[in-house]
């Protein structure tokens, strides 16, 4: 694995960056933020995510390792490859990626260009647990911001976005949380979220079983 590249920047184009490492040129592809940084003659660092296909091999930079390793992580969704996870982190920084991600929150996907609300749904629904912010740490003695005002419409839209509507969601989380109460309490989004997808396959199946029976 190339963890990073060290050495002189031969060129810096709209989306890739070429560094000169002892006569030998590395072509990255990098985020406009990250290919600002660069200057064409001088020493560059891009710490690097080599992604392998069958045909090709090919290099994706970052300013910093959090860039990288958000990356990384990004690729683990369904549907999200290396063009894509790195047209995220054009958009918007590691950090707001972890918080969006944590509290589930699809709109912050949606507004980077190739992600609809579908897509958003399940980034937000696959990288439940994967992402955590960094200093988020409740202060003690502060208030845990878990009131159900605070998080439910938070997941009633992320469902939305799933394709479901909002009277059936706020309905399904109901139900879903009648079973498992204690995570109110926590009002952990995406947690609460995937509880309550779980909850519905679940009735789904039970549903199919009672129709079943009937014939």
């Amino acid at each position: 694995m190339i963890s990073f590249l060290r050495g002189t920047v031969a060129h810096v184009g709209l989306s890739t960056a070429v560094i000169d490492l002892n006569g030998a040129g590395m072509s990255v592809y990098a985020t406009p933020q990250t290919l600002s940084k660069l200057r064409t003659g001088e020493e560059g660092k891009l710490f690097t995510s080599l992604i392998v296909r069958e045909d090709s091999l090919t290099l994706f930079g970052f300013a910093s390792d959090d860039e990288r390793e958000v990356f990384d992580v990004l690729l683990s969704v369904s549907g999200v490859g290396p063009r894509l996870a790195l047209a995220v982190l054009a958009v918007h920084d590691p950090e707001a990626i972890r918080v969006a991600a944590h509290t589930g929150d699809s709109k912050t996907f949606t507004k980077v260009p190739g992600i609809g609300p579908k897509v958003g749904g399940r980034i937000v629904l696959e990288l439940a647990g994967k992402l955590v912010p960094h200093g988020t740490a409740t202060p003690a003695g502060a208030p845990a911001a878990s009131s159900e005002g605070v998080w439910k419409p938070q997941v009633v839209a992320a469902m939305t976005s799933l394709g479901w509507s909002e009277k059936d969601a706020t309905g399904s989380i109901d139900k879903a949380l009648a079973d498992a109460p204690e995570l109110a309490g926590e009002g952990n989004v995406a947690e609460i979220l995937r509880t309550t997808l779980r909850w519905l396959g679940q009735d789904g199946a039970r549903a199919g079983n009672r129709v079943g029976s009937r014939g």
